[in-house]
């Protein structure tokens, strides 16, 4: 027997503000908004393959790098288009100490949560 993860569960100021950043960015929708929370995944919805991301509003400010990031791969195009994409919809490049040889890209999104872009493309 296992588990598997089947959410993951953000704090943030504004639930709707990365709801629709992370509809973007995954080709998620939005499954529930219920009480402040907002609740994304696939088409599909909830118990798929994918994890849905559950948006829970917070007052608490961000103060460090998170101890558990994102980390995404591109789908249906290379880094570099999806790099430009990312930050068109809002993501920010993220200093966190990498030394620029790294193969992947370090980016935050519109609260400050960092995730990264890898290289390896999807189908």
């Amino acid at each position: 027997m296992a588990s598997r993860i089947s959410e993951l569960v953000i704090d943030c100021h504004d639930p709707k503000l990365l709801a629709d950043f992370w509809c973007q960015v995954l080709g998620f929708r939005v499954l529930e908004e219920e009480d402040g929370y907002v609740e994304i995944g696939p088409e599909e919805g909830f118990g798929g393959l994918q994890p849905t991301l559950i948006f829970s509003p917070t007052t608490e400010p961000k103060t460090t790098k998170l101890r558990l990031h994102i980390d995404i791969n591109p789908v249906g195009a290379d880094q570099d288009a999806e790099l430009e994409r990312l930050l068109a919809i809002g993501a920010r490049p993220a200093d966190i100490g990498q030394t620029g040889e790294e193969s992947w890209h370090v980016l935050q999104d519109p609260e400050g949560n960092e995730f990264c872009l890898l290289r390896r493309r999807l189908s």
